[in-house]
């Protein structure tokens, strides 16, 4: 069964995503089964998407209840979910004089975060025609996302792309004041890189970036699609003292939120903080068709409930250090980066070509992510050597363990096939 829908996919799809892994064909809770039957915990959750997991009764409800009643409308009216969540999201990043835009995706919140820092520059008289971006970044791969995104094989196919863009080093406060001067309208980044590996900055980078902004008239962003709505333990990444290294948040002139953001559903969203920077956008500046429809922004206010009402961020944080302290402790193992359920694990492979073993031919985390599968794990690579885990937000111990104990067999038996 898997085999035909492979061969179906690769006869009418395009080539864009390569070859699919597996075919699945249903989910519950932190698992998932392909067409042949096999079952697989989700440690990947649809990349940092599935924050309740698969089928969870509270966004099956608020989904059928909300196709029922009203489905799509166009934003040339609003609807009482659309209003609903814009409420909860502003109450809980807890910062008076907020709006929100939303979109179908994270690409499109930070799409509409450029233009935001756009009409900054135009509202400045044109004076501001540069932003910022960290090296490692990403932000998406739609021409404007694309322009902050540092990674220069998804840059350089589609050059020449969206001007006014300088990456600097990421974490290097020096680099970064030194093409901070009026002329910066903003400053783009991710409070942790993800799709770089989970990357963090030196303590008190962000409070250094902020004032940075601050003296020369210039906004912070923070790109929170995959670091927001509980991910790292708190609402929002730069809420977390772990993140920011204060106990004081350290709060941007505007967040873009996707991903766990609809618990499944497509939903991006860009958040301004303070009157000044949410009124930069005007009636008719930017638009979309089916941004904030019911359907979306009901099943996120339900996502929002229900990690609420389940306790689900004190879930993220004690699971989370579980994990941690566990693959830490395992060989092969050389760091853990960790933030609640947000884990980059940097596989040693000095230790392996040390002992005069060979590495796999695509790289380590690769060949050990496709091991995984045969294991009935779904992880993510985002290097030759480093393992992204995100799994659902609702994830316990008793369903981390099993992937704890199999792990260091599945990296020795990867280790193994290649020598």
């Amino acid at each position: 069964m898997s085999q035909n829908l492979l061969e179906r996919y690769q006869q009418t799809m395009t080539n864009i995503f390569g070859t699919p892994a597996r075919a699945l064909v249903k989910g519950e809770g932190v698992y998932v089964w392909d067409a042949d039957g096999k079952r697989y915990t989700d440690f990947l959750a649809g990349i940092a998407v599935n924050a309740l997991g698969h089928a969870h009764p509270a966004v099956v409800e608020a989904l059928t209840e909300q196709v029922q009643t009203l489905g799509h409308i166009s934003n040339l009216f609003t609807s009482l979910p659309q209003v609903a969540l814009a409420e909860r999201l502003t109450s809980l990043a807890e910062v008076t004089d907020a709006a929100c835009f939303f979109a179908n995706s994270g690409t499109e919140a930070n799409e509409a975060a450029f233009k935001l820092a756009r009409r900054h520059n135009h509202a400045s008289g044109g004076s501001r025609p540069k932003v910022i971006a960290l090296k490692n970044a990403f932000h998406g791969r739609t021409m404007g996302a694309l322009a902050l995104t540092w990674k220069p094989q998804y840059r350089e196919p589609f050059e020449p792309l969206p001007g006014g863009v300088v990456f600097v080093p990421a974490g290097d406060i020096d680099a970064l004041r030194a093409e901070m001067d009026d002329s910066v309208a903003a400053v783009i980044m991710e409070p942790v890189q993800g799709e770089a590996g989970v990357l963090d900055f030196p303590s008190g980078y962000l409070q250094q970036v902020r004032a940075a902004c601050d003296e020369h008239g210039a906004l912070l962003i923070f790109d929170e699609i995959q670091s927001g709505i509980g991910r790292t333990g708190t609402w929002f990444a730069f809420q977390n003292p772990e993140v920011t290294g204060t106990d004081a948040p350290v709060v941007p002139d505007a967040m873009t939120l996707a991903k766990g953001l609809g618990g499944g559903m497509p939903i991006g969203a860009l958040i301004t903080f303070g009157k000044e920077v949410s009124e930069l956008f005007t009636a008719g500046q930017h638009g979309t068709t089916f941004g904030g429809n019911p359907l979306s922004t009901a099943t996120a206010v339900a996502v929002l409930d229900t990690i609420e009402k389940d306790n689900i961020l004190a879930n993220v944080r004690e699971v989370g250090a579980y994990l941690a302290d566990q693959l830490r402790a395992m060989p092969n193992v050389k760091a853990v980066r960790a933030y609640g359920l947000w884990q980059g694990v940097e596989l040693d492979t000095d230790m392996i070509t040390g002992r005069g073993q060979k590495l796999p031919e695509a790289g380590l985390a690769p060949a050990v992510v496709a091991k995984a599968l045969d294991y009935g794990y779904i992880i993510n690579a985002t290097d030759a050597s480093t393992l992204r885990l995100a799994p659902p937000l609702i994830i316990t111990t008793d369903e981390v363990d099993p992937l704890l104990q199999d792990l260091p067999n599945i990296i020795a038996e990867t280790v193994a096939e290649a020598n």
